[in-house]
């Protein structure tokens, strides 16, 4: 038995890798740079966490979001494994014994948010020459894209990390780069790869078609008609695993409460919670004391359930990739399951909530560009970032908006040089770019044809024929009467 199988057996159990895991894991293993877009229940994070147990240095996993790291984290310290987790809401003896265990190589794998990596108690301590660092790997990759421009500007400026890491190590170093996601468009793979510099990347793209999973759109006209078709359609589950998903914390709160009243057994969940709350609730959900969760985003990245029978959007998601991402947590054991979106009637005549919804983050965009616009005229041709921010609050956002066209180089995870000066950035095509994120919901919604038809032209997979139909959505079933 090789390395990878006996690894594999000894800590989890399995006898064996899906297909492509081991060339994903013998890819990082030759310290090869990496792409791969792998759907949602594919065993993405068993193909870095191999490689690093299998490693005699530390893997750094750059991960957006708190809840997600603490899931890995507490499977692997579960596992009793040299593992790590430094984030905003770690507690300070935590994080002390954390860079302590760092400091000391003690860890093989250590998960970071993009901002805590960039702090300076993180980032001294990872610049010493003897800590052997093996390679990134940046979780969740299509947040770059869709949050690095202006939500969280320091996933921008992970593209210096290697170069700059690498000036402290001994002549020779090598840190591989891989990225990984369930979710990235053609567009979407080359940000990927420009912004990290990767190099000559492995690239690992699989489909995200599931033929076992029914999607279908059910328009609404009232705040009355969207609880009564969620209670509808969870009552045809009985004692059958689901998840709800809403968009706000207190949406959660609220929905969970009146659902319990009908003798559900649900909770909330959001990332409001503390660490305790929230696993408490996991736990309830994975061994079904809970029937379903009605939760926010932040359920369900790492956390494995293979019988969810059900997924409910009781609002659209923002975007097309969180969409994808959700309803990908039902049927991973390959039996039949469903996925209801409940969205408003298109003229919002009667209820207006999800259109309103969709104005206020398109109009977050155009406020991040014309805070960009006015802070590009007074920043420095070069500096370095924590300083400027100082001198010119949310500059960041205008540093990261200037990188994304072209305009701003980061020599250093920390100090920027701006490429064109003297004239008015031009912010149009990055800005149109950004305002059609928003536009792919409402056109799956609205969209005639079959729902997977469109979600894989979407994300850059062509259909198997050129009327391939899925024969399973709301659109295809109404098509057969």
């Amino acid at each position: 038995m090789d390395r990878i199988q006996a690894k594999l057996q000894q800590v989890w159990g399995y006898d064996e890798l899906r297909s492509p895991q081991r060339e994903i894991i013998e890819c990082l293993l030759a310290d090869r740079d990496a792409l791969i877009v792998m759907p949602t229940g594919g065993g993405k994070s068993l193909c870095f966490q191999i490689p690093a147990l299998l490693s005699s240095g530390v893997t750094l996993v750059i991960s957006p979001l708190v809840a997600l790291m603490e899931n890995q984290f507490q499977e692997l310290t579960e596992k009793k494994l040299a593992v790590g987790l430094l984030h905003s809401e770690t507690p300070a003896a935590d994080r002390k014994h954390t860079l302590q265990a760092l400091s000391e190589r003690k860890l093989q794998l250590l998960y970071l948010s993009p901002e805590t990596l960039l702090t300076p108690p993180v980032w001294s301590r990872l610049c010493v020459p003897e800590l052997k660092i093996d390679r990134l790997i940046l979780d969740e990759a299509h947040c770059l894209v869709h949050w690095g421009e202006t939500f969280r500007p320091a996933y921008r400026r992970l593209g210096a990390i290697r170069a700059t890491l690498i000036q402290s190590k001994p002549i020779g170093t090598k840190i591989a780069i891989a990225a990984f996601t369930a979710t990235a468009d053609p567009r979407s793979q080359q940000v990927i790869k420009q912004v990290l510099q990767l190099d000559k990347p492995a690239e690992f793209i699989l489909n995200p078609h599931r033929q076992n999973l029914q999607l279908s759109v059910s328009q609404i006209w009232t705040p009355r008609g969207r609880k009564e078709q969620l209670t509808k359609f969870i009552d045809k589950y009985p004692h059958q695993s689901g998840l709800v998903y809403v968009r706000t914390r207190s949406t959660s709160e609220e929905l969970a409460k009146l659902l319990s009243t009908r003798g559900d057994k649900t909770a909330a969940y959001h990332a409001g919670l503390s660490p305790q709350a929230r696993r408490r609730v996991e736990g309830e959900w994975l061994s079904g004391k809970l029937q379903y969760v009605v939760c926010t985003c932040a359920f369900g990245m790492g956390i494995n359930k293979s019988n969810v029978r059900w997924i409910v959007h009781f609002q659209p998601p923002v975007l097309l990739a969180e969409y994808i991402q959700e309803i990908g947590r039902a049927g991973r054991d390959g039996k039949p399951s469903a996925a209801l979106l409940l969205a408003c009637e298109s003229t919002g005549l009667l209820y207006p909530e999800d259109r309103q919804r969709n104005r206020f983050f398109a109009e977050s965009i155009d406020r991040y560009y014309d805070l960009a616009t006015t802070l590009a005229k007074q920043l420095p041709v070069s500096g370095e970032v924590n300083e400027i921010e100082r001198k010119f609050p949310q500059s960041a956002i205008a540093l990261s908006l200037l990188h994304s066209i072209g305009e701003l180089a980061w020599e250093t995870p920390f100090d920027y040089r701006r490429l064109k000066t003297g004239k008015q950035p031009n912010w149009q095509s990055s800005k149109a770019q950004q305002q059609q994120l928003f536009s792919g919901v409402p056109t799956y919604i609205k969209y005639a044809g079959c729902r997977w038809e469109y979600l894989l032209t979407a994300f850059g997979c062509k259909p198997q024929s050129q009327n391939w139909r899925c024969g399973n959505c709301d659109r295809c079933l109404a098509q057969r009467l």
